[in-house]
C-alpha cells in the first residue's frame, strides 16, 4: 500500500500504541503501519491547522474556502496576494459596511485607488419647526473614481463591489472620470 503522502511519517504510531504483547507481532504491526500511512496527512494538517486558516499562508484552494467562511465573492482575475488581503481586511470592512468610508475602502480595494464619495445622508431637517424641509431626504450614494484611462475600469464589477458595500435601499451612481 502507497501513502497518500510519500515518506510522511505518522506522529503518533499506532503500533506502539497497542498492547505490548503486539510489538513484536509483525502482522499486527504491519496493519498498523498502514493505518499510520492514510493517517500522516491527518496528523499533519490538524497540527498545521492555524496555517490553514490564516489567508497570509493558506493553501490556494483554502484562501477561497476562507472567502466563503467570511462571506465574500474573490475575484479571480484579481493577484493572490489581493484576494489574500482582502480576506485579512474582512472583519475591519464589516465593521464599516453600510457607510460612505466603507464603500469608499471596498471601492479602494478593487480599484486600488481612493475615491471620491457623495452621499445625501437620507436625513434632512428644517431650523424652524413646521416650516420646509432643505435638500433631499432620499438616501442616495455618487461614487467618483479618477483613473488615467476610464475604459480599463469593468464598471459592472465596480457596481456590484459598491452594491455588496452600501445599504440596499441608498440608490447609487457610477461616475468614472480620466484624471
Amino acid at each position: 500500500m502507497r501513502g497518500l503522502i510519500e515518506g510522511l511519517a505518522s506522529p503518533h504510531p499506532l503500533g506502539m500504541m497497542l498492547p505490548p504483547v503486539y510489538f513484536d507481532d509483525s502482522l499486527a504491526q504491519r496493519l498498523t503501519a498502514g493505518l499510520d500511512e492514510v493517517l500522516a496527512p491527518v496528523f499533519a494538517t490538524l497540527t498545521n491547522l492555524s496555517a490553514y486558516v490564516d489567508p497570509r499562508v493558506a493553501p490556494i484552494d483554502f484562501v477561497e474556502w476562507l472567502a466563503g467562511w467570511v462571506g465574500l465573492a474573490l475575484d479571480q482575475t484579481w493577484p493572490r496576494d489581493r484576494q489574500r488581503a482582502l480576506i485579512r481586511q474582512a472583519a475591519d470592512l464589516y465593521r464599516l459596511r453600510g457607510t460612505a468610508k466603507g464603500v469608499a475602502a471596498h471601492v479602494a480595494l478593487y480599484l486600488q485607488i481612493e475615491p471620491e464619495i457623495e452621499e445625501t445622508g437620507g436625513a434632512a431637517w428644517s431650523p424652524v419647526p413646521g416650516g420646509p424641509i432643505p435638500g433631499d431626504a432620499g438616501a442616495h450614494l455618487k461614487v467618483r473614481v479618477r483613473v488615467s484611462d476610464p475604459a480599463s475600469v469593468d464598471v459592472q464589477r465596480l457596481d456590484a463591489v459598491i452594491r455588496t458595500a452600501k445599504p440596499a435601499h441608498v440608490a447609487h451612481e457610477i461616475e468614472v472620470i480620466a484624471s
